[in-house]
């Protein structure tokens, strides 16, 4: 495994690579801290393509809050360590003057309710045009055949998805299943920063979604009635969402009625870590045993 600071190096190497005889790549964009959600979206490249190329890089201009910046955990050895463990052939980690040089002036920016609502609604509009920024230069960079992301970031995907559209970007996006602790809280590079009392809260949010899915499962269509549920799990552990959503898992359009897929989506503060998670709920599979 290598690990390459500049898009030029990193253009040589995956040219060397493709030279060599491999046939496709796969790109798994990170913001380091890696856990085992991340090594999920490892595997699911891997199983795919002959070369995996994993990016470390905390983007600032997605991040809305300097705190939140100052506070994202940096650990790129110990993460260098478990991507060679994962069979990553090509770490790249640029540093901020290499994606954003001097006279940087272009912003990638996608409309809409995809970016308006949920995280758009509450982080505002630089945050997914950070994110988009980034992730069109990244996928420019890698110029990968498939890119990995995970569903636990629900709307980034579908902003990436609708942005690839767009620009004609010639990158497969692969959704993959969001990865969870056993007992059941979204792997998050900032769960680290929750204490042991927090983590029990926390734990409320998997609660939730779980007890949403429990009373579709048991006939309960009605949105109101599903979101009160949320609520209350959330409430008895504490936790007052920043927003609590049913929306279309295609376009993030509201829903009344849970009649076909819908996406259930929470943000909420859990001390001072902020948690997203959510689930796609479908009728027609909610009383089936997985």
């Amino acid at each position: 495994m290598k690990t390459v600071r500049t898009i030029a190096e990193l253009r040589a190497e995956l040219g060397n690579a493709r030279a060599a005889g491999a046939r496709s790549v796969g790109f798994v964009p990170t913001m380091g801290a890696l856990h085992r959600g991340h090594l999920s979206l490892v595997d699911a490249s891997h199983a795919e393509n002959d070369v995996v190329v994993l990016s470390i890089f905390v983007n600032p201009t997605q991040f809305t809050e300097a705190s939140d910046l100052a506070a994202y955990p940096r650990q790129e050895a110990a993460d260098a360590a478990l991507a060679e463990e994962a069979g990553v052939d090509l770490i790249f980690a640029p540093s901020a003057a290499e994606m954003y040089p001097a006279g940087f002036a272009t912003t990638v920016r996608v409309t809409g309710p995809l970016t308006e609502t949920l995280e758009g609604a509450g982080r505002g509009d630089a945050h997914f045009d950070g994110m988009a920024t980034v992730v069109s230069k990244l996928l420019l960079a890698v110029q990968p055949d498939a890119a990995y992301f995970g569903q636990k970031d629900a709307q980034q995907l579908l902003v990436v998805q609708r942005m690839v559209a767009d620009l004609g970007i010639p990158a497969r996006i692969v959704a993959c299943p969001t990865a969870r602790d056993s007992d059941g809280l979204a792997l998050s590079s900032r769960n680290v920063r929750l204490s042991a009392a927090e983590r029990e809260r926390a734990l409320g949010i998997p609660r939730a979604l779980e007890r949403v899915a429990a009373q579709l499962a048991a006939g309960e269509h009605g949105v109101s009635e599903l979101r009160n549920t949320a609520v209350d799990v959330l409430a008895a552990a504490g936790i007052e969402p920043e927003y609590l959503a049913f929306v279309s898992p295609t376009d993030l359009t509201p829903v009344t009625v849970v009649t076909d897929a819908v996406l259930c989506a929470v943000a909420a503060r859990v001390g001072e870590v902020r948690l997203i998670d959510n689930a796609v709920l479908n009728p027609a599979t909610a009383g089936e045993k997985e």
